[in-house]
């Protein structure tokens, strides 16, 4: 087999792609991977000047940084309106955006079940499911109208699994990963088969990407008890999603959809 064919299949010449959450730390690498392949990238994040991702540095004729707030439908209309006026129609949808309780959080409330407060169920089930929900109606309803397109939605391994409070614990304090999170996570896998099947003869695949942790200088007690549940013995570097992200967007996942693909470093092996 010709290494030109091999490198085609990957090859996003052409398309354009939109990933919600673009200027996080993951969502600027996938940013960086659809343009390394040739494709035009629109990131759109309520933050656009956020550093996590470092996207000022990437941002050109190629890449456009688009300010929305996907819990908002008409935020997301005017959002897909400048990338197609910028770049063209969009074909490729990296639904991204979420919100995370990691164990040095102090935005949500991170307490017990028992207490665990409405407020932080409703802000995260705003973003992480009708977030997810609005940009695919808006982004994959207008690819579904032009019969092209793939999206790919990002869950996590706790969508699939249930957190181990044991390994949760920072500086000495206890820490409750939260129930939204994982539920939130957990109906973004049902959302896809949905699509997947409600969009197959308008030619939209719609793919899962479930991934684990990722190494962002945790506290130590934390890393030693989520390092000791992974079979690789570590969490992922930022980059090691990229190539997944990549195969979804291309050619070279053209038969694959409604599908959930894990990348955990055999987390959920055990």
């Amino acid at each position: 087999m010709k290494k030109k064919y091999v490198s085609s299949l990957f090859d996003l010449s052409g398309k354009v792609a939109i990933v919600t959450g673009g200027a996080g730390q993951l969502g600027g690498q996938y940013v960086r991977i659809l343009l390394a392949a040739g494709a035009k990238v629109a990131a759109l994040d309520i933050d656009t000047a956020s550093s996590k991702g470092n996207l000022a540095s990437i941002v050109s004729s190629k890449c456009i940084a688009v300010r929305c707030d996907i819990t908002n439908k008409k935020s997301l209309q005017k959002a897909l309106y400048f990338v197609c006026k910028r770049l063209g129609s969009p074909s490729v949808l990296v639904n991204n955006a979420a919100l995370d309780a990691p164990p040095n959080a102090d935005v949500l409330n991170t307490g017990p079940f028992e207490t665990y407060p409405q407020e932080s169920w409703d802000t995260t089930m705003k973003v992480n499911l009708k977030g997810m929900f609005l940009s695919c109606q808006v982004i994959g309803g207008y690819m579904a109208s032009k019969k092209s397109g793939s999206i790919i939605n990002i869950s996590s391994v706790y969508g699939i699994l249930s957190p181990d409070q044991r390994i949760y614990e920072y500086k000495g304090k206890p820490f409750f990963k939260p129930v939204d999170y994982s539920v939130s996570k957990s109906g973004i896998i049902n959302l896809t088969r949905y699509l997947a099947t409600y969009w197959a003869k308008k030619n939209v695949r719609v793919n899962t990407l479930t991934l684990a942790g990722v190494f962002n200088n945790q506290d130590e007690q934390f890393l030693r008890n989520y390092c000791a549940k992974v079979p690789l013995g570590r969490m992922a570097r930022f980059d090691e999603y990229n190539a997944a992200v990549l195969f979804l967007a291309s050619d070279a996942s053209s038969y694959m959809t409604g599908s959930n693909i894990i990348i955990d470093g055999g987390f959920s092996a055990w």
